[in-house]
């Protein structure tokens, strides 16, 4: 009996250590190699605010390789996206109210599905699966949209997001020669 609580109290600190010493050393390390971006918009009774951690091309072949296609994707690096509105919006034509999201996309080679999720989880991907399933909980989806890629003749050697304004608002994220807008009304 003494060893089995021996035991269990040298895994609840190897627990502790993870949560609060390794994984928050883990999300430091990362961010060296792809920074924390903030993107915002402040205008039209709009307050908008994306952060994101910016990785590199490096020379990688990125959409349907690095990223497959057809899978979801945590939209950047070290831990997941966060997109904040302060009111009520419309992506596209569907409702999102004010609060604050999780993003996350599902590349293809022709349109993105693009997700608004109400959770935020730590990481956004397992550690075991080194990276390559979310921990996303598609039950907690508010909204979620497809919106077409654009072909850009320049290439974007970091992931960037950003509010453009032409004829009406949109959120852009654009790698490599990629591009996708995400109307916001």
């Amino acid at each position: 009996m003494k060893k089995l609580k021996w035991l269990l109290i040298i895994l609840a600190s190897i627990a502790l250590l993870m949560k609060f010493v390794a994984m928050p050393y883990m999300q430091e390390q990362t961010k060296k190699h792809s920074p924390e971006k903030v993107a915002s918009y402040h205008k039209n009774n709009k307050d908008l605010k994306v952060t994101y951690s910016s990785p590199s091309k490096k020379g990688r072949v990125l959409f349907g390789e690095l990223i497959p296609f057809n899978q979801v994707w945590r939209t950047g690096a070290n831990e997941p996206t966060s997109f904040i509105t302060e009111t009520d919006i419309k992506i596209i034509d569907k409702n999102l109210p004010a609060g604050i999201y999780s993003l996350w996309t599902i590349p293809n080679k022709d349109h993105w599905d693009i997700i608004f999720n109400s959770e935020m989880p730590e990481w956004g991907v397992t550690i075991l699966s080194g990276g390559k399933e979310t921990t996303r909980n598609p039950e907690m989806d508010v909204v979620n949209v497809q919106v077409p890629v654009t072909k850009i003749p320049q290439t974007i050697e970091q992931f960037t997001i950003d509010f453009e304004e032409q004829n009406n608002l949109a959120l852009s994220l654009s790698w490599d020669t990629t591009k996708v807008n995400i109307p916001i009304k």
